[in-house]
């Protein structure tokens, strides 16, 4: 059922109302008093209607969903129809400190049911009241209140005509500008001569809640009108312009629709001639391909919108080629279409065993991956990520993983990408706009859940830009179901891409994507595994690419662990791989040439094919002198020899630390020498040394930074051996973290550290005991060469480290005391 205005006037010119009483109250009251009539207080069942206001005398309804409250009405109705009507200041508070403090009292003129269910009430405001108390009977707020009643404006005075006749006049002038026909309107505004009603009837149909609320709480009838005027004045100055910009628009559609003819007459004469049948033929064939798609009912819609503007768009217009072009990658875009996994996951043992040898770990840790993969399909978890030195087979087993589960493989290289856009596509309104690489190469494959290998993720740019927010977006299962790129404008679902990533160092991968990543350690490889690996691997590889055969080269594994030991030094096989293709080349161009040469490369036959040898293992042997030892320490590319020197100069007693070290590493320095200074007795010390003299401390290779714990027991071990004389051990290193009360903590990387000492020719080793867990994962035929020992205190380490005798001609330190220096003693 619709009301207007005209049934609502109608309704109250039946009515058998009176106007409302005139009071005769004195000239000098005081600006601001509340005209009112004490009555006794009475009580009043209430009606609370959320930003909603009633007038008195003023008609009105409204649909009440509240089953509770429709009986309640009814009831009401039934034994005279009085209800007192508030708005509350909240949705739902029914407290009095949450209700506006003044409301109108009404009459209840009629209860209706509306064919569709719905009850509507007519309500007549009668007068306002002011709430004193609220209470609740059974389901219902009765309010203690005070009925108040407004004074009257005395038209005799000219300033009282003029502002009721404004009122008039700028109400008509606001229906006027938002409606036609208003002489109805007119005629209504006209009649009423009761000058509060009009007040009441113009603000129920041209104000806003919180206005209307302003004007009932108002004390006095003439500034009260005085206040509707200001809004209405307001409220004209806002149709106005809302009139004038609302005109403009219809212009400027008449303007396209105008544009829209031109054009069609333009495209029949072209048809005509003949020059547009290829780009009718090119949408036709466009349209006809995107409703063989299946696509969600945003994405189709979405199309079709696109293809219109295309139709709608000058075929000359620089704009038609994106709008082309973007149709063209969305019926491209491989919407739900997926490769179909394979499940055997004894075949996947199997490609992972024939592609890489060793590992065992990593390989029953992937197993265990693509296991629960298969069980759960939905399963929503963190991104596996492949950590390791270069060359150890991260990429090359995300690709026994995409061939084990019969998807794509795909792989894109994050080393240096510093802007989002990159990864989240360009806006089209850019020059030059794409795609993202992420969604341009699953576009390319044509399928929706391939493997997708993000290498190097730890190489990530973020000085420039931030790519890792939405890399964040993109691996993140609770995100990338719904991922929109920028240039693709609607959602793509990313969940069924299994994501992989690689990194050489984790402490570089920034936190927010380390948090969602579960790692996999892939460390280095030891000689024996080196030379298994070119034996199965990269020797038949190489041949292969070089196009020789199994009888035209082989290399024994002699030569190999030579090749291994003395022209490289690595965690992983990149260099063997490189040596070894110097080493086809060099043959291939012997046979090409018909050159004399020996099909069986002996450890003898490295040095003319590959040069003088690159490491000299010599190097890492133990220096004939104390005060040096080595340590072994953790890169991101494997594990390596570190060596630790120390001298002693005529001084003060300072302490000099050098070679570019990290915090950590001055800190272990600092806390070595801090000990051994609280040792000298037991080391047989003479503690004016340490006053007479300054300790340079040094790490060669010092243009390479370094730092860590890991070299802690090692500093210590060679401050030992400067100031008690002795040397270290032959072939011996050692890693572990030193504390102030000197004992030996662990420390990580222990495999790639040992597998480096071994390379090294070391044979003693030296670690805390709690790193003894860490070489059971290790393959026993490893380290059985190995000497390894294990400590919890330094006072254990120095008897294995150190000769114990001093050497043959220990440094004698003068300890006579500087002029003017005193010591304490």
């Amino acid at each position: 059922m619709n009301f207007n205005i005209t049934d609502y006037i109608n309704l109250y010119l039946a009515s058998s109302h009176s106007e409302p009483e005139q009071l005769d109250l004195p000239d000098t009251q005081e600006e601001g008093e509340i005209i009112q009539i004490q009555k006794e207080e009475t009580r009043l069942p209430l009606l609370l209607l959320s930003d909603t206001v009633l007038f008195p005398e003023v008609f009105a309804h409204f649909a009440l969903q509240d089953q509770a409250t429709i009986k309640s009405i009814k009831k009401l109705y039934q034994k005279g129809g009085k209800v007192g009507v508030i708005a509350p200041k909240k949705q739902g508070k029914t407290n009095m400190e949450d209700l506006y403090p003044i409301g109108t009292q009404a009459q209840i003129q009629k209860i209706m049911t509306l064919p569709e269910g719905q009850t509507v009430i007519i309500l007549q405001g009668e007068c306002r009241f002011k709430v004193n108390e609220i209470t609740k009977v059974k389901n219902q707020l009765i309010g203690k209140v005070e009925l108040l009643q407004d004074d009257p404006i005395d038209m005799s005075k000219p300033k009282n005509q003029a502002l009721i006749q404004s009122l008039k006049e700028t109400t008509l002038k606001i229906f006027s500008l938002i409606a036609e026909g208003t002489s109805d309107i007119q005629m209504i505004i006209e009649n009423i001569k009761n000058p509060i009603f009009l007040t009441y009837y113009v603000a129920s149909y041209t104000l806003e809640f919180r206005h209307k609320q302003k004007l009932l709480v108002s004390r006095k009838s003439v500034k009260r009108a005085s206040l509707l005027l200001s809004y209405l004045m307001k409220n004209l100055e806002f149709t106005k312009l809302k009139k004038k910009i609302q005109h403009q628009a219809h212009t400027d559609i008449d303007k396209q629709q105008r544009e829209i003819y031109i054009r069609q007459q333009i495209k029949a004469l072209q048809q005509e001639l003949g020059e547009v049948a290829d780009i009718e033929d090119e949408l036709e064939e466009l349209e006809a391909k995107g409703k063989k798609q299946k696509w969600a009912l945003e994405i189709k819609k979405h199309f079709e919108k696109t293809i219109q503007r295309a139709y709608k768009t000058h075929s000359q217009s620089p704009e038609y080629g994106t709008i082309l072009n973007y149709a063209h990658i969305l019926t491209d875009m491989p919407w739900n279409i997926h490769s179909k996994d394979n499940h055997n996951l004894q075949r996947a043992e199997k490609i992972l065993n024939e592609q890489h040898y060793g590992m065992e770990k990593v390989k029953e840790r992937i197993l265990e991956f693509l296991a629960i993969h298969i069980m759960a399909q939905k399963r929503k978890g963190p991104i596996l990520c492949l950590v390791g030195p270069p060359g150890v087979g991260k990429t090359s087993l995300c690709q026994s993983i995409a061939k084990a589960l019969g998807r794509k493989y795909l792989r894109i290289s994050l080393g240096g990408v510093h802007d989002e856009s990159e990864l989240r596509g360009h806006r089209k309104t850019y020059v030059g706009a794409m795609l993202g690489k992420v969604l341009n190469l699953i576009k390319d494959a044509g399928t929706s859940n391939p493997v997708f290998v993000l290498d190097e993720i730890d190489k990530l740019d973020s000085k420039r830009g931030d790519p890792a927010s939405a890399l964040l977006e993109i691996l993140d299962p609770n995100q990338n179901q719904a991922f929109v790129d920028n240039f693709l404008e609607v959602p793509f679902d990313l969940s069924q891409v299994l994501f992989i990533a690689t990194a050489n160092d984790r402490y570089q991968i920034p936190w927010a994507l380390d948090d969602r990543m579960e790692f996999i350690k892939t460390n280095g490889y030891a000689i024996e595994e080196k030379v298994q690996i070119a034996q199965k691997y990269l020797i038949p590889e190489q041949r292969k690419i070089h196009g020789l055969k199994a009888n035209q080269l082989s290399i024994t594994d002699q030569a190999l662990v030579q090749l291994i030991q003395n022209y490289t030094s690595e965690s992983g096989v990149r260099e063997l791989t490189r040596q070894i293709a110097t080493i086809n080349r060099k043959t291939a161009k012997k046979i090409v040439t018909k050159a004399t040469y020996s099909p069986k490369i002996l450890p003898k036959d490295l040095n003319p094919l590959l040069g003088p040898e690159k490491y000299d293992l010599g190097l890492y042997e133990h220096a004939n002198m104390p005060g040096v030892a080595t340590g072994l320490a953790w890169t991101s590319v494997g594990g390596e020899i570190l060596f630790i020197e120390a001298v002693l100069t005529k001084g003060e007693g300072k302490l000099t630390i050098s070679g570019q070290l990290g915090e950590v590493m001055e800190e272990s320095a600092t806390a070595a020498y801090t000990y051994l200074k609280s040792q000298a007795k037991k080391l047989k010390i003479d503690y004016r040394i340490f006053q007479t003299y300054d300790l340079h401390i040094h790490i060669p290779d010092g243009a390479t930074p370094k730092d860590g714990p890991s070299a802690g027991i090692t500093i210590y071990t060679t401050l030992a051996s400067l100031y008690t004389q002795k040397k270290l051990k032959p072939k011996t290193a050692m890693t572990g973290e030193i504390t102030l009360r000197g004992n030996v903590l662990p420390v990580g990387g222990i495999k790639e550290k040992i597998l480096a000492a071994k390379r090294a020719g070391i044979q003693q080793i030296i670690l805390s005991k709690k790193n003894q867990k860490d070489v059971t994962e290790i393959k026993p035929e490893y380290v059985k060469a190995l000497n390894l020992h294990y400590v919890n205190h330094v006072d254990q380490l120095l008897p294995i480290a150190l000769e114990k005798a001093k050497v043959a001609h220990p440094q004698k330190w003068d300890l006579t005391q500087q002029p003017n220096k005193k010591y304490p003693l």
